[in-house]
């Protein structure tokens, strides 16, 4: 007897972890910049340089980077800008973790904290929460054909697989300029910069991905007129570009991270000779994961009316696809300043970030709650504070469709901010509005017995005598003319012959003759 295996990739999350980490550190202001009177605005931003993988360990070293806006404590009041970093070398405790994983690490900064200690010296403080995870293809060996001499009868199944194809790390690199209107002063420093990415749209095409998207920028400098004045420029940028993948199709599946890596932005001269444009380099990180739908058949049970069969299987997983949906959720709320606050006479600038605070699977879909964090940079009418940063928050809850998802599945979401947009109702309060772009996997998790070796054992012959040679069967609900033959050590083909079926298709209530097919001796 031979029984004939297929090889069959399949794909699983072999292993996850969290672990958050507390960065605290003084720093001094450093001589060449002048006293710090009051903060007005700080944000960090994470650089992993360096990930080791090896016996259930993560590794991850690198730096958080810190900005800081602030007045100085002089007559002038003029407004500088800080920078410092903050090294890291962190270990994840990953069960199953090993050397040659690919590990997609996400990071997220809660609670960031820069408060004055004095004029020349500023304390820093944030929570940093990893987030890992590691996929991994695997081959499993499961029988699809089975030969041999005499009648043998097999039963097959198909399984719908979702399998992970491609699973690698690149990186998309943006070159573009931006060139000052007319009526702007020249740069003499930039103070502040804010890229925030909106409207990404990645497309597989064949050995390669398409990429296009929008920049939102904001720039805050000083310009070189006699006073220095504060300016600043805002725009969105579009791009597009491609990245090599070698071995994808427009058939597959993506879920592809993309996220900002790294900005450089610096002025530079036109062809006058003076310093009008601005220089932009932009990496972008794309972590990327491409799926394919594959039907496979394989073996679900064997018997032979001349022999005993005993099939031996082993419990595999594997992963169907339920859907990808994108949606969309808008939210607003109306955000009233603390009363210490300066007044606002304008708004400058406003970026947000989408967190998400609970994900749960309801009745044909996924419900997803969180809210927008808003920054608002806006001019005072406080003539020794220029600028204040004013904090909102925009709580949202959406439910995402996906028809037939239960708790079996798993699910990746990627949330966006597409559109922020803030209106003063008064100098104390105003408006802001959000729309939020979720973006959402969704696989079913199977766990399937697959036949991988074949036992066989003389026929029970004691059992075989008890059974009458010929037989009158009702078709019983649930019956299936494999189950009717296996039952009484005959075949389907033999039946249907017998019954002049001309399909093996029967129903409940139909009615058999059955002859056994085995002749015993005594």
């Amino acid at each position: 007897m031979e029984l004939l295996k297929k090889n069959i990739h399949m794909n699983r999350q072999k292993s996850q972890a969290v672990m958050q980490v507390t960065l605290e550190e003084d720093f001094n202001v450093p001589d060449s910049k002048a006293d710090v009177g009051s903060i007005i605005q700080d944000e960090a931003g994470v650089k992993i340089e360096d990930m080791k993988v090896a016996n259930g360990q993560v590794m991850v070293t690198g730096a958080m980077e810190v900005e800081v806006l602030y007045v100085a404590d002089n007559k002038e009041r003029k407004v500088h800008r800080l920078t410092e970093r903050l090294p890291f070398e962190e270990q994840i405790n990953m069960e199953g973790a090993e050397t040659g994983d690919n590990v997609q690490l996400k990071w997220d900064i809660e609670d960031l904290s820069v408060s004055l200690i004095n004029s020349r010296k500023l304390s820093t403080r944030a929570l940093l929460t990893f987030s890992a995870a590691v996929e991994e293809i695997y081959d499993v060996s499961a029988a699809v054909e089975i030969h041999g001499d005499g009648e043998i009868s097999s039963l097959s199944k198909n399984l719908d697989m979702l399998q992970l194809t491609v699973q690698k790390k690149d990186i998309l690199r943006i070159k573009d300029e931006i060139t000052l209107a007319s009526n702007k002063p020249n740069i003499q420093e930039v103070l502040w910069k804010s890229i925030q990415l909106r409207g990404t749209d990645i497309r597989i095409l064949d050995g390669q991905l398409d990429v296009k998207g929008e920049f939102f920028i904001f720039v805050l400098y000083a310009g070189d007129d006699e006073n220095g004045t504060m300016q600043w420029v805002e725009t969105a940028l579009p791009f597009a570009g491609t990245v090599d993948c070698s071995g994808c199709s427009p058939s597959m599946v993506d879920d592809v991270e993309l996220s900002v890596a790294s900005v450089s932005l610096e002025p530079r001269p036109d062809y006058d000779g003076e310093e009008r444009i601005l220089a932009l380099e932009i990496v972008l990180d794309l972590d990327i994961k491409l799926y394919e739908e594959d039907k496979v058949e394989i073996l679900e049970d064997v018997y032979s009316p001349a022999k005993e069969l005993k099939p031996v299987t082993m419990q595999q997983v594997y992963e169907s696809l339920v859907m990808k949906n994108f949606a969309k959720c808008r939210s607003s709320e109306r955000v009233r300043m603390e009363n210490n606050q300066p007044r606002m006479l304008q708004i400058c600038h406003s970026r947000g970030d989408v967190k998400i605070d609970d994900t749960q699977v309801v009745e044909n879909g996924l419900k997803v709650e969180g809210a927008v964090f808003a920054d608002i940079l806006y001019i005072t009418s406080d003539d020794t504070l220029p600028f204040a940063l004013m904090h909102g928050v925009v709580p949202f809850s959406h439910v995402i469709e996906v028809p037939g998802i239960d708790g079996t599945c798993r699910y990746s979401l990627k949330t966006q901010l597409e559109q922020l947009s803030t209106t003063m109702i008064d100098s104390e309060e105003l408006e802001v509005k959000v729309g939020i772009n979720l973006n959402a996997l969704v696989v079913r998790v199977h766990k399937e017995d697959c036949i991988v070796d074949m036992e066989e054992a003389q026929l029970d012959m004691k059992k075989l005598a008890e059974l009458p040679g010929i037989v009158g069967y009702i078709v019983q609900p649930g019956d299936s003319l494999w189950s009717i033959a296996k039952q009484y050590y005959t075949t389907p083909d033999r039946i249907c012959r017998l019954n002049n079926l001309e399909s093996e298709d029967v129903q409940a209530g139909n009615k058999l003759i059955i002859m056994k097919t085995v002749e015993i001796t005594d």
